[in-house]
């Protein structure tokens, strides 16, 4: 048999398969110094030179000769090391940080149409208005100045200029007119940024004191939108709103629509279509308000829980709303109520201008709506969440059981009208029998009440009919009393954001009033700290008690306050507001009724 020649070809691919041979002794040598690494036993120092190379390419991770605990512990030794040499106020702010995170929504404010479909909005919603050409023409630095003069800061692209007459508004007469008949000569300082901002028709923001004139800045943009649709292509029956304004409690709603009334009493007198406000709210029956279904309907003033039932029977539908407002927005969007907002959302079927006003707005509700606007303009006059600096604080400490008796001293400071507010119903209600007894007149409202007696009780005290309203917080947001002089708390609120709400109840519109809060040992340190640092920030005397408080917020030389109520006198791992929420999730608790204390009405 004849031996072939083997091809170089031939050879290469026996290469291919070819495992060199490992004499045995060296495979136990392998074999030993496998078995050495894995019990951590110290290699001879002839063999740890020959694996200098393989151990110095050896690194932490699943594939490494190192084992997991090893691994775990050297990193725990380097985390120590990097947070040694950190200090105590970058600590906190870290461990800060990790909480906001974990508190913060993930999900917009849209609706389940836009999420569905992943539909964003990049530009702003277009108008007709723009401003004269005056004020077209003036520099940037010019309209800077302007915003100093009035303390107004402002955020966001391409912002809209002040103006500072409501004339150059390009306001048609009647509305000027009302606007006189109402003793409103010049724009307030939200108004004189604020109104140019809703009139472009951008996404907005507003944060202002108490008593700044919010509710202007917002419902006369939607008048002048509804007449300008009225007047384009008339509505009819079946069609509108086209806009929408909600508000947190029945009298906030009412409040709101009375003066939208009195705009388009002047505007109709004027010449101008008559436009068909409807109020939706609970505790009045609907079929009174039949007749605005007749014809189109313009603008919708109403409180949430009312406002998805009409929606969901089909009333009427949000197919032409262009224009929404959430008025106390902070509690709007707050937990316990944002998925309302959402549903309301889930009606609309286009892009819509979102504007968001109140006093109060921590910079979690703010960070949030940045991400649910389109390209939105934020407009503050004063730090979110601060008190009105036209009322003078005083705060007392008076002992539970005398608080009762010194109440009736404390209504002889001023002259009537004079606003009591109270946490609790039965308190309330314990408060104005009391001074009827006392031969006070006297009215009460809370959310327990029916909605004839609460509308009594705001009418005959705004009519000067009584001298005294007992409250709960449902009247502490957005209701207007120009001529209140004096506000007494009758016990601390348990968040910061109510105590400002409540003392801004008075010392409106440019006008000064009194503050009145009686604090005892029944009030938690965290509230009495907020307190302590907001009297400080407006200049107001700081009684002993609160003084001699120690502010553990010191020890890390920080300031700003919580991320996610806004209290200046804790951090956000101490907040009040946090821990009550995080019980209420795990308790499961439903939202409270009644409009107390944060939550929306039916």
């Amino acid at each position: 048999m004849s031996q072939t020649k083997r091809t170089s070809d031939d050879l290469e691919n026996e290469n291919d398969d070819f495992v060199p041979y490992v004499p045995i002794k060296q495979r136990r040598e392998a074999k030993v110094r496998k078995l050495q690494r894995m019990r951590h036993l110290p290699e001879p120092q002839v063999e740890r030179e020959e694996n200098e190379k393989d151990e110095d390419s050896l690194v932490a991770g699943p594939k490494a000769n190192i084992s997991l605990i090893d691994q775990a512990v050297e990193v725990k030794k380097q985390k120590a090391l990097e947070d040694s040499m950190k200090t105590d106020a970058e600590k906190k702010l870290e461990e800060e940080k990790a909480i906001m995170e974990a508190v913060a929504q993930r999900k917009l404010l849209a609706s389940d149409r836009e999420l569905a479909k992943n539909i964003i909005y990049h530009d702003p919603i277009k108008t007709t208005w723009r401003p004269p050409r005056h004020i077209r023409e003036r520099s940037q630095q010019e309209h800077d100045e302007i915003r100093k003069k009035y303390t107004i800061l402002v955020e966001g692209e391409n912002i809209p200029p002040p103006i500072k007459h409501f004339r150059d508004m390009k306001f048609p007469t009647p509305i000027l007119d009302y606007l006189k008949s109402c003793g409103i000569r010049r724009p307030t300082p939200i108004q004189v940024q604020g109104l140019p901002v809703a009139l472009s028709g951008r996404d907005m923001i507003g944060i202002a004191f108490t008593g700044s004139g919010k509710t202007l800045a917002f419902s006369l943009p939607l008048v002048m939108l509804a007449l300008e649709m009225e007047m384009k292509l008339p509505l009819v029956k079946g069609e509108g709103p086209v806009g929408m304004i909600v508000c947190p409690s029945r009298e906030l709603a009412r409040q709101t629509f009375e003066s939208i009334c009195k705009m388009i009493d002047f505007t109709t007198r004027g010449g101008f279509p008559k436009i068909n406000p409807l109020l939706c709210i609970g505790g009045i029956s609907m079929s009174d308000q039949s007749r605005v279904f007749s014809n189109g309907l313009h603008i919708v003033v109403a409180t949430p829980g009312r406002l998805q039932d009409m929606l969901s029977k089909k009333k009427f539908n949000l197919d032409l709303c262009k224009f929404l407002c959430l008025d106390e927005a902070d509690r709007m969007i707050d937990m316990g109520f944002e998925d309302d907002v959402r549903n309301i959302m889930s009606y609309f079927t286009g892009q819509r201008q979102t504007l968001l006003y109140s006093a109060t707005m921590p910079k979690k509700i703010q960070d949030f709506a940045r991400s649910a606007l389109v390209k939105p303009v934020i407009v503050n006059v004063g730090r979110a969440g601060a008190a009105n600096l036209d009322v003078l604080q005083e705060v007392e400490y008076v002992k539970q059981e005398a608080k009762i008796v010194y109440l009736l001293e404390c209504l002889q400071k001023t002259p009537p009208p004079v606003l009591v507010f109270a946490e609790n119903k039965n308190d309330v209600d314990d408060i104005h029998e009391y001074l009827l007894l006392k031969g006070v007149e006297a009215v009460a409202i809370h959310g327990g009440k029916t909605q004839d007696e609460r509308e009594f009780a705001i009418r005959s005290f705004k009519e000067y009919k009584k001298d005294v309203l007992v409250a709960s917080d449902v009247a502490s947001k957005g209701l207007d009393f120009p001529d209140i002089k004096h506000v007494i708390n009758y016990d601390m609120p348990k968040e910061i954001e109510n105590y400002v709400h409540r003392i801004g109840r008075t010392g409106r519109s440019g006008k000064t009033g009194v503050a009145t809060t009686f604090i005892n040992m029944n009030c938690s340190e965290q509230i009495l700290l907020d307190l302590k640092h907001l009297l400080r920030e407006a200049k107001q005397r700081v009684p002993p008690v609160l003084e001699a408080m120690e502010d553990p917020t010191d020890k890390y030389n920080l300031h700003g306050g919580c991320t996610f109520c806004g209290g200046l006198g804790h951090r956000i791992g101490d907040c009040p507001k946090l821990d009550a929420q995080r019980r209420q999730q795990v308790g499961n608790i439903g939202r409270s009724g009644g409009g107390e204390r944060g939550g929306g009405e039916y």
